[in-house]
């Protein structure tokens, strides 16, 4: 159901810094690139939604939306460790660090960050079903 989603940015090559490990660790690849934005996804398969990131079309600034949050899923709480450090890593800020939370069901396993311009990223496990 989900095309992409985007999230805007003051740097494109700061944000590059940021993402480019983030999706490699991911298994996925630049799609698209340009002087403006970045896609990451995975090229032959359109179905695999796209994660884009690029300096507003307006001309504003960027802004991170209140409330907005991408998650990305995994299999392994490992693989939420790994992509956690990796984004403190290359410039992004903790939101909580890697753990369970039983609030959101028995098993969910997450960690959030903002990247270097404010966005909310989520690196979650959902639990058993």
């Amino acid at each position: 159901m989900i095309a992409y989603t985007m999230v805007g940015t003051h740097n494109l090559e700061r944000a590059l810094h940021f993402y480019a490990p983030l999706f490699s660790t991911m298994e996925l690849d630049v799609c698209w690139q340009d002087d403006s934005c970045v896609s990451f996804g995975d090229p032959d398969d359109v179905d695999v939604p796209r994660f884009f990131v690029g300096l507003p079309f307006n001309g504003y600034p960027a802004s991170a939306g209140n409330g907005s949050m991408t998650a990305f899923q995994f299999a392994d709480p490992k693989e939420v460790d790994t992509l956690y450090q990796l984004a403190i890593h290359n410039g992004g800020s903790d939101e909580g660090a890697p753990g369970y939370r039983p609030q959101y069901g028995a098993g969910f396993y997450s960690a959030y960050v903002r990247d270097p311009d404010g966005n909310k990223l989520a690196f979650v496990v959902y639990p058993h079903r």
